[in-house]
């Protein structure tokens, strides 16, 4: 049995024309629709990119305990898994935070790895004096303005090369079998730099400054600069599409379709305007961030050019790998293998939890979403639980560490009690990465509506913009009492029920005890 993962970052499913987008250049995306099996109700778990990676790995979502960080001692990796199974397995990527602090332990799970260099400021080229970038915001942007320097043909992208050394290891061992294949690219994630033979398939006006990376927050740019970036996202989405292209031409020119498991998702999707907002951090988690694409082959059923409505998330894909292969699968994995849904649409799920650490917890059944916000003015009491104190680029600060004491341990923690520091505030990608101290200081800077603070119930038959919030009282009270048996089901600490105004819907039967 083999397997391949083709992995894009920030994937906005509205973007896609087999999710009935007719302004994106992407056939290759319509041939995989047409080759694969297209879910339509699959959502995140943990938000942003390493929480969503870790509970990609660990069949788990993390986000209720975690923030940005590493894989933890005790951590279930399905890469690890599967090489321990006699499995290879091998990752592809040009995705920086793997090698920075926050995200040092996840590819080193797997069997081999390769990595291309120059993403998104990735500190890579050396210049003392380096040139100013024509939009300049910071250090990150003077050092990815660099880096351009060395790319600037389409071979020289991270992404082509990528791509490159994935498809040398389908040519090398394409005869072979007991293999799994990530190739995983950072694009179409911000900074949008392509070549102008992308560029070029979308004309339009525009006579502003040098703009190909919009700044996360309310938009605040005119309808021209809109439009602008958009289509900077739109160029970069079909650099992508090509390149996908070259893994389904391989699979056809060596027939890999009859025992090559093939699944192409993204991690989170990104909001490019709608509801006025640009990223996928401080704003809820609308259907463009939490509802992504996902294709999945699978040779053993062999469907092809269909669709499932049924509720899947990223959760599900490690058991599905590990069904797959014939690998068991730990009891710590709540996500399920997908291969009942592959083949006959079978539902697996009556719910799903999704979000980022401090910020409201979402749950959908698949037709309603509710989005829990804090009941407390100072978001407390929340903290982090960790054996690795590392976040995105460095690790935890010092004033951090006085607070932390061991406490647990959690349900999934294999017996190991863990660190707990505290996480007040206003979290973004936590600890020093905090988006601000205080929830009111993003309403003073112009946060649309106090919308990131308050309980929002979207019913997405009717509404699936989320342009209409209900407000109906038992519909809300169905909707909590799901999430609460989730959160119970994640063994989701006290602290998270007592922020959320929620402690008094607990079962009583819950494991939950860690504070």
């Amino acid at each position: 049995m083999k397997a391949i993962m083709v992995m894009f970052d920030s994937l906005n499913r509205r973007m896609l024309p087999p999710y009935g987008c007719g302004d994106v250049i992407a056939p290759n995306f319509t041939r995989l629709a047409e080759c694969s099996v297209t879910f339509d109700t699959s959502y995140v778990g943990s938000m942003p990119c390493m929480p969503a990676r870790r509970d990609l790995q660990t069949g788990r979502l993390s986000f209720l305990h975690r923030s940005w960080g590493p894989l933890e001692p005790f951590d279930d990796s399905v890469p690890r898994l599967l090489h321990e199974s006699g499995i290879h397995t091998h990752l592809v990527s040009d995705h920086l935070h793997y090698w920075e602090d926050g995200g040092a332990t996840y590819h080193q799970r797997f069997s081999t790895w390769e990595i291309v260099r120059g993403q998104e400021g990735d500190h890579w080229k050396a210049l003392v004096d380096p040139p100013e970038p024509p939009a300049h915001r910071g250090q990150l942007w003077t050092q990815d303005y660099l880096n351009r320097q060395y790319m600037d043909a389409e071979e020289k992208q991270p992404m082509p090369q990528t791509f490159a050394l994935g498809l040398d290891f389908l040519q090398l061992n394409k005869d072979r079998d007991n293999w799994f294949l990530q190739v995983e690219t950072f694009d179409p994630h911000e900074p949008y730099y392509t070549q102008q033979a992308f560029k070029g398939l979308y004309p339009h006006e525009y006579d502003g400054l040098f703009y190909d990376w919009p700044v996360y927050g309310p938009n605040e740019d005119d309808e021209q600069t809109t439009r602008h970036l958009r289509c900077q996202y739109m160029a970069l989405l079909t650099m992508c599409d090509k390149y996908l292209g070259k893994v389904l031409d391989f699979m056809d020119e060596y027939d890999m379709w009859k025992d090559t498991m093939l699944i192409v998702n993204t991690d989170h999707g990104f909001m490019l305007s709608e509801h006025d907002w640009w990223g996928k951090v401080i704003m809820p988690h609308y259907e463009e961030i939490a509802r992504t694409p996902l294709f999945v082959y699978d040779p053993r059923c062999g469907a092809k050019g269909e669709r499932r409505d049924a509720l899947v998330q990223s959760i599900d894909l490690a058991p599905t790998l590990l069904e797959y292969f014939n690998v068991t699968i730990p009891e710590d994995m709540l996500g399920r293998p997908l291969r009942s849904v592959i083949a006959e649409n079978t539902p697996i799920h009556e719910g799903v939890l999704f979000g980022q650490h401090g910020s409201q917890v979402n749950v959908t059944d698949g037709r309603y979403v509710y989005m829990r916000a804090c009941a407390t003015p100072d978001n407390k009491p929340l903290y982090q639980y960790t054996l690795m104190p590392t976040h995105m680029t460095f690790h935890f600060h010092i004033p951090e560490l006085r607070t932390a004491e061991l406490t647990g341990p959690f349900s999934f923690t294999k017996g190991c009690k863990v660190l707990r520091t505290d996480s007040s505030g206003f979290l973004g990608y936590g600890g020093p990465n905090v988006v601000c101290e205080n929830p009111s200081d993003v309403l003073a800077k112009g946060a649309p509506n106090a919308e990131i603070f308050r309980n929002l119930l979207f019913d997405l038959k009717t509404d699936p913009y989320e342009r209409n919030p209900l407000y109906d009282p038992e519909l809300e009270e169905r909707m909590i009492r799901l999430m609460v048996r989730l959160m119970e089901e994640n063994d989701a600490p006290l602290s998270q029920f007592e922020r959320l105004g929620l402690k008094d819907y607990m079962s009583g039967k819950a494991t939950c005890k860690v504070k």
